[in-house]
């Protein structure tokens, strides 16, 4: 039988959300990791899925929550 794994919290100020520019869709970044959604929403759930890789969870947020994350790009 496979041990589960203690996942450890990343904190929020090292996730990062932003929409490309001349492309649909969002990006995240956190922990040199990138990943891409077509929603905000999206984005934050496939970096979960990708910080699980690493050991890491991110704390769960509804998609009204995601969107007030998101960082402005001039």
């Amino acid at each position: 039988m496979s041990q589960s794994k203690s996942l450890k919290t990343a904190p929020a100020s090292s996730l990062t959300i932003f929409k490309i520019r001349n492309r649909k869709g969002y990006a995240a970044i956190c922990k040199e990791n990138l990943t891409e959604g077509r929603t905000p929403y999206q984005a934050y759930q496939r970096m979960n899925k990708a910080l699980k890789r690493m050991g890491l969870i991110l704390k769960d947020l509804t998609a009204q929550q995601v969107q007030k994350i998101i960082k402005k790009t001039k």
